[in-house]
């Protein structure tokens, strides 16, 4: 999941240590194929391309998959599957949008996981365009407050380079901007010697829903069913988890 809020943060972060690690690792490759399929193998050419290796390199993939992804991806290696991109539109209890995008070589597999993954836990798909408007297409990225403990100096770096915001969102910083800013965004980051945990065009909800603690775990409950999917890339909802709820859902997995 990903959204405007501290839980897209506490969900980014324990991805990397997922007990489900090969999962991940399997979405970020397909992920590496299509930007290399789309833009070419160089990364210094696609920027696409650039930001998905780095998203794989900073969650431990090995560079030989990552290296293969490429070569498959660009044509210079066997093997490559014929990825489509789709988005579903849905809703989660308490009526949280969803929007849920999908890299599948099979479009009725696809629909029929994210629909039984929906409806079996009190969620339900949407028309599209039902959804979607309460979303806005931004340029997303996360910087560790280890790479840069200071807002004003961060803000110094990136408000040039077309970042709109920077929200606080625990240990990490979240700065957006238009999605055609976010390249200028993660170069002047890289100018500046500041590390970044991961740069990308995201549906970034332009309305949240607040949630108490049924609701977030009813809606957690959703978003970890379509994860579960192979074909699901990522899940983007405009429901917000309070901090008081975030601290009692932590409590939970403790």
């Amino acid at each position: 999941m990903a959204g405007h809020s501290k839980w897209a943060t506490t969900k980014h972060k324990k991805a990397a240590q997922d007990a489900k690690r090969g999962k991940l690792f399997a979405k970020l490759i397909k992920n590496i194929e299509v930007a290399a399929r789309t833009g070419g193998a160089d990364p210094s050419g696609n920027p696409t391309l650039f930001d998905a290796i780095q998203k794989a390199k900073k969650a431990s993939v090995p560079n030989d998959n990552i290296d293969r992804a490429v070569k498959r991806g660009s044509g210079n290696e066997a093997g490559a599957a014929n990825y489509e991109p789709i988005t579903y539109e849905g809703y989660a209890p308490g009526g949280v949008a969803l929007l849920i995008e999908c890299l599948t070589d099979n479009r009725n597999r696809a629909a029929a996981e994210v629909r039984t993954a929906l409806t079996r836990n009190g969620g339900s798909l949407a028309d599209p365009g039902s959804v979607s408007y309460l979303f806005n297409r931004k340029g997303v990225v996360i910087v560790p407050k280890s790479a840069a403990p200071e807002e004003d100096a961060l803000l110094e770096v990136v408000l040039e380079a077309g970042a709109e915001e920077v929200n606080d969102n625990g240990d990490t910083w979240e700065i957006v901007s238009e999605a055609s800013d976010v390249v200028g965004v993660r170069t002047a980051l890289q100018a500046a010697g500041i590390d970044y945990d991961s740069a990308e065009a995201a549906w970034v909800p332009s309305l949240q829903v607040p949630l108490d603690l049924d609701g977030a775990r009813k809606m957690i409950r959703v978003i970890d069913a379509l994860e579960d999917s192979d074909d699901v890339q990522n899940v983007y909802a405009n429901g917000d988890i309070p901090d008081d709820v975030l601290t009692e859902l932590e409590d939970d997995e403790d």
